[in-house]
């Protein structure tokens, strides 16, 4: 029970990363607030759903508001909403970058405006972003969806800095995942998994209880002492 009594909110909840997410963390004791704009794939215990669009503001502000007033802390925020619009730059249009930026960068930064801030009043949380290795080496034909993602690094080690002033005490990491078989990954015909398999030292893809668990030990208190980092969990991928 590594999250008992902890309070959690998870963008992105309502299937794969994120849905692995909110049951393990529920299973570990958490109260989870999954959030999406998708309907659930699943139910859980200690796992309550809230639909939010992370590109809306006002819509973060008062799911922020819901969560603190509901339960009246919050322990764990995990940026985990994301989508991809690949194209080639030279033929990728406005609509496809400002779709990506608006919801895997400014959608980090819209939650996390309000429960940053909070944590830091509160004396201590956890803040872990998921990044993903085209952020950290580069993808053809995903530059709006790289740009995110290194993004989200940037601000992960800016808001370590930021919100750990005056004793706040937060500590905030975010985790670069490899190729992982959640569904997207599902409709990749199989020689390309296993090329994609091949570029990894273990040999094979990730599965997403592997992302969940990364995240798990992120969000609790054995992680007491790692702040600002990125954590890839790839298997050893080479890109």
């Amino acid at each position: 029970m590594r999250l008992k009594d902890k309070v959690a909110i998870i963008t992105g909840a309502a299937k794969g990363l994120g849905g692995e997410m909110a049951r393990l963390f529920a299973r570990e004791g958490a109260k989870v607030v999954a959030l999406d704009v998708g309907e659930m794939t699943y139910e859980a215990e200690n796992v309550e759903y809230c639909r939010l669009n992370v590109t809306d503001v006002a819509a973060c502000e008062t799911l922020f508001n819901h969560v603190k007033d509901t339960y009246g802390r919050i322990d764990v925020l995990v940026n985990n909403a994301g989508i991809t619009r690949d194209a080639m730059t030279r033929k990728m249009t406005d609509e496809q970058w400002d779709a990506v930026i608006d919801v895997n960068l400014k959608g980090v930064f819209n939650l996390t405006r309000f429960v940053g801030p909070y944590m830091q009043a509160q004396g201590g949380g956890s803040i872990i972003s998921i990044s993903s290795v085209v952020g950290v080496f580069g993808n053809i034909g995903q530059a709006n969806y790289a740009a995110t993602k290194a993004g989200i690094i940037g601000l992960t080690k800016t808001w370590a800095k930021e919100f750990s002033l005056k004793g706040g005490n937060v500590r905030v990491n975010c985790i670069a995942p490899g190729y992982t078989m959640t569904d997207i990954l599902k409709t990749v015909p199989q020689d390309l998994l296993d090329k994609f398999a091949a570029m990894t030292m273990l040999g094979r893809l990730g599965q997403p209880h592997e992302i969940a668990y990364a995240a798990l030990f992120l969000a609790s208190d054995e992680a007491s002492y790692i702040t600002g980092q990125t954590l890839q969990v790839d298997g050893g991928m080479r890109l």
